[in-house]
């Protein structure tokens, strides 16, 4: 993916055309859009080749499951279109291998979630989180998944994979995350959901975090 507003769009919604209306509002001010379950299963497979007219997508299944099952997942990943896939590190090295090995044939690309951003994500993660990055890194994923909650956890993670690996955090907004506190602990890009769907004016949204984001990288905060 291609950095311009460093922002990535969570659209959780469960409505094919809410989730095109807001695509089209909010596509310049993103460089790519997430999917979930909840969208996925509401309305298919077939909302990402649809969306994937306004920027790039990245399908946020959490893969985490043995490596056929892993291979299976991200096949169908891929052939629907998606440009990425998110998949859990906790699985091992092999479940991993699996996703990346898919994602080559490909030519996509695989995130690996080291710690996920709301409260519960330290209880167990956490701990496993140093280990996973570390995993990622010398699997050859493309990224890593890393709480913008926590900033202190991105900086972390920051400093095990140097400048190797993509950085994309989670829980900007609703969640409490501070756009400009993550991007200086050495995020790449912000993950940003409630905040822009749920607004009155998801365009207007996008545009303020979007301009929060490029002041942190003009060092204006």
């Amino acid at each position: 993916m291609e950095r311009n507003t460093c922002m990535i769009l969570a659209l959780d919604v469960t409505d094919r055309e809410e989730a095109l209306k807001i695509a089209e509002d909010v596509w310049e001010f993103v460089d790519a859009i997430k999917v979930g379950y909840p969208l996925i299963l509401a309305t298919g497979l077939g909302i990402i080749r649809e969306l994937a007219e306004f920027a790039p997508i990245i399908a946020d299944f959490k893969v985490a499951d043995i490596p056929n099952t892993n291979r299976l997942i991200c096949d169908q990943v891929f052939e629907a279109g998606a440009d990425a896939v998110i998949v859990q590190g906790f699985t091992g090295r092999d479940s991993l291998d699996a996703c990346i090995e898919i994602a080559s044939e490909y030519s996509r690309d695989v995130f690996v979630v080291s710690e996920m951003s709301h409260p519960g994500g330290a209880e167990f993660l956490q701990p496993a989180a140093e280990a996973i990055a570390r995993m990622a890194l010398e699997a050859g994923a493309f990224g890593l998944v890393a709480p913008a909650t926590r900033p202190e956890r991105v900086k972390k993670i920051r400093k095990i994979i140097g400048d190797k690996l993509t950085i994309i955090s989670p829980g900007v907004g609703a969640q409490g995350g501070r756009a400009s506190d993550v991007i200086a602990a050495g995020a790449d890009w912000v993950i940003v959901g409630r905040s822009i769907y749920k607004a009155e004016s998801p365009k207007d949204a996008a545009r303020e975090i979007a301009e929060e984001i490029q002041a942190e990288l003009r060092g204006e905060y």
